[in-house]
């Protein structure tokens, strides 16, 4: 009987543990970036992150989220995400960052046989109100990282869907939610809302995906939804997986 208890305890500190990994991201702001790397260069792109640029971050004030590869070996992304307390903090940061001493002496070593890469993707965004109340759930072996474009003007109708239903559906396949956030267009233009699901691999995400998608419960919400009209016109998803230096997995 003590053991049991003790098993129970034990269990009951582990997912209190990961519960708090959402209640501990401290930013308001955050940037999703897509490195490139040249040829042959990702092994050093990981390696520099993980001996040296994530701790530099980390010094500088920035907050690091997740980091990401694809589960596609011929896709040469290291995707990964930073938080910041504002926007004007993190132009800061960034000076700051660029101006460093200790990242300047690693960078210049580090690309002594060449650029490690070749292009960079930058994504703006805020947490997406309503949709991140939940604890982030237990690591994933698997993540999918989904991007989805609204008809104009209904980004609010397309949270109101996954705050009153999506998220809900999805957990009752087995599906993680983790993090939802909007996109900041600098144009001005309508917010994506950009999140990530996790599973334990990526058969089982993709079943659970399925039922998800042939649950009565999710064709009545959806259809309820777009009494008015369609509401998402386009969504990009991607398999990612994290690296194992990730703070959240």
């Amino acid at each position: 009987m003590k053991r049991i208890a003790l098993s129970l305890l034990l269990l009951t500190f582990c997912l209190s543990a990961f519960s708090q990994q959402l209640r501990d991201i401290k930013s308001n702001y955050f940037e999703m970036r897509v490195y490139t790397a040249n040829e042959g260069k990702m092994p050093d792109l990981i390696q520099r992150f993980q001996n040296h640029t994530m701790g530099i971050f980390e010094r500088l004030g920035m907050e690091n989220v997740i980091y990401w590869l694809p589960v596609d070996e011929s896709d040469n992304t290291l995707t990964y995400i930073l938080g910041y307390p504002d926007m004007k903090s993190r132009d800061r940061m960034w000076q700051a960052f660029n101006n460093d001493p200790e990242w300047q002496k690693v960078y210049q070593e580090s690309i002594q046989d060449g650029r490690l890469v070749r292009e960079v993707q930058e994504t703006f965004m805020v947490m997406a109100p309503g949709l991140n109340d939940g604890a982030i759930p237990r690591p994933s072996g698997i993540f999918q990282l989904r991007t989805y474009y609204c008809y104009e003007g209904k980004i609010n109708d397309l949270q109101a869907r996954f705050r009153n239903h999506t998220q809900d559906l999805f957990e009752k396949q087995g599906l993680k939610n983790y993090l939802y956030f909007l996109t900041v267009e600098k144009d001005g233009t309508q917010p994506k809302l950009v999140y990530f699901l996790g599973h334990d691999n990526q058969a089982s995400f993709e079943r659970a995906f399925e039922n998800f998608r042939k649950d009565p419960d999710w064709i009545k919400a959806r259809d309820a939804s777009e009494e008015n009209g369609k509401i998402v016109e386009k969504v990009d998803a991607k398999f990612l997986k994290t690296l194992p230096f990730s703070p959240m997995k």
